[in-house]
């Protein structure tokens, strides 16, 4: 489901009350209020991704003033990184809940806009030396 283009809002809009970054994970901070499984959500990420964000950090989503973080998916269920959202966007999601935790999950496939990958596996690693 991707938001309705010939609405001026979503039904289901959420728009994040904070973002952070600590112990490499970004999370996104909700407001309070139930997201019920199964529903779809429009979620905009309202304010800047803090700089010293890692590419790689996990991004979960807090609710209201709780501590409990939720992971943000992608629609194959792999975690989230950060460099792959972005700021003063829009993405589509739907809440997935089980009876210990939950999840949020991507709608569509998002770009890894800044992430940087290794052409192969094994990972090799380089190390330059000055001189």
């Amino acid at each position: 489901m991707s938001c309705p283009t010939t609405k001026a809002l979503c039904d289901n809009l959420i728009i994040s009350q904070a973002i952070t970054f600590a112990d490499n994970q970004l999370t996104i901070n909700l407001p309070s209020g139930s997201y019920n499984n199964g529903q779809k959500y429009c979620l905009v990420i309202a304010q800047d991704i803090p700089e010293a964000t890692t590419i790689n950090a996990s991004v979960v989503i807090t609710i209201g003033t709780g501590t409990t973080t939720y992971p943000l998916v992608n629609c194959n269920c792999t975690n989230v990184n950060a460099c792959q959202i972005t700021s003063r966007r829009r993405y589509s999601t739907k809440v997935f809940t089980n009876i210990q935790n939950g999840v949020f999950k991507l709608l569509g496939p998002v770009n890894c806009f800044n992430c940087k990958h290794s052409g192969s596996l094994p990972i090799t690693t380089t190390t330059e030396t000055t001189g």
